[in-house]
């Protein structure tokens, strides 16, 4: 295939795009608006509907082959994304951040995201086509980090190790006030708990973008198709977090699933398309079932293991055992 082409005028277009959008998700959340469950199930849905939807452009601009690659990154990161919803659920929980005030957090951390994956992307395509070796440096990163992730499961994790540094180094006002993130006391300035956490989460992001962006690399070296999946991954992480912050750490076998999308990135990069060819729809199913099958034992396992909780209970007031 190729290079795709994109205009000035087209990255511009696109970049009014984002920013419109992220106005809307801020706007959705504002307020009381989207707190209930059930309305961000209904976000998160029409945010990956849009993702979704985003392909059927990549496909009329830019051929099928584009549309898959497209589809293959987006899912890598929207699977990854799944791994900072554990993180950021540690974070508010180490800073006792309060669920109206985390919405707020989570904006202005998405919009740094998109800024810190665009230099991340640009700077990575940059050094593969500078210097192709790159690509087996990519590659062992992603490995590394796939035994990391199999053996250390982030549902597990209790404490922020990025709070307790960055508690330790910003002078720190220890509760939250309003919507604020500074606040001065006794003629100092001081960081609230929802600055702390916002550093926290940008400083989070770049450390998973290190991973993140050479998974999407492995898919395509195209920054225009790596940007805007990253873009559309990113942009429903908050109405995903509400829907699922309750759930998230009962999903006991996702990180398996992550980091076999890890590892199989890491190979696709390592192995050279002469001895083993991935098409960019092959990996799209490669993803698909990897997720899928952690998701389905996970909701499993929650499954039997609450007819064990009911059984060891036994039957409820006033109910018989039967014969």
């Amino acid at each position: 295939m190729d290079a795709i082409q994109v205009p000035v005028s087209g990255w511009i277009a696109f970049a009014g795009l984002a920013l419109g959008l992220l106005v809307v998700d801020l706007l959705a959340h504002r307020g009381r608006h989207g707190e209930s469950k059930r309305s961000a199930i209904a976000w998160s849905l029409g945010w990956i509907a849009l993702g979704l939807g985003f392909s059927v452009f990549v496909w009329r601009a830019y051929g099928s082959r584009a549309a898959h690659e497209y589809l293959g990154a987006w899912l890598i990161e929207k699977s990854l994304s799944l791994d900072n919803l554990f993180i950021f659920l540690v974070i508010f929980r180490s800073l006792s951040i309060p669920e109206a005030e985390q919405r707020r957090v989570l904006f202005w951390g998405i919009f740094g995201a998109l800024v810190f994956r665009g230099l991340f992307i640009l700077l990575g395509v940059e050094a593969i086509e500078r210097w192709h070796a790159v690509v087996y440096v990519f590659g062992a990163i992603l490995l590394i980090t796939a035994i990391r992730v199999a053996r250390e499961d982030p549902s597990r994790k209790q404490k922020s190790t990025v709070v307790e540094w960055l508690a330790k180094r910003i002078p720190l006002h220890p509760a939250v006030e309003g919507s604020h993130f500074l606040v001065r006391r006794g003629g100092r300035l001081l960081a609230t708990p929802l600055l702390v956490g916002l550093l926290a989460i940008e400083l989070t992001d770049i450390a998973f973008a290190v991973d993140s962006v050479p998974a999407a690399l492995a898919v395509s070296h195209e920054p225009f198709i790596v940007y805007t999946s990253n873009v559309f991954a990113i942009l429903g992480l908050r109405a995903l977090y509400i829907a699922l912050a309750h759930v998230i750490s009962e999903l006991r076998y996702l990180h398996y699933g992550l980091a076999a999308v890890l590892a199989f990135a890491g190979l696709k990069m390592i192995i050279p398309d002469s001895v083993l060819h991935v098409p960019p729809l092959a990996s799209v199913v490669v993803i698909l079932v990897s997720i899928g099958v952690a998701v389905i034992a996970s909701l499993r396992s929650r499954a039997r293991q609450r007819r064990l909780e009911r059984q060891r209970k036994g039957p409820g007031p006033g109910r018989e055992v039967p014969a």
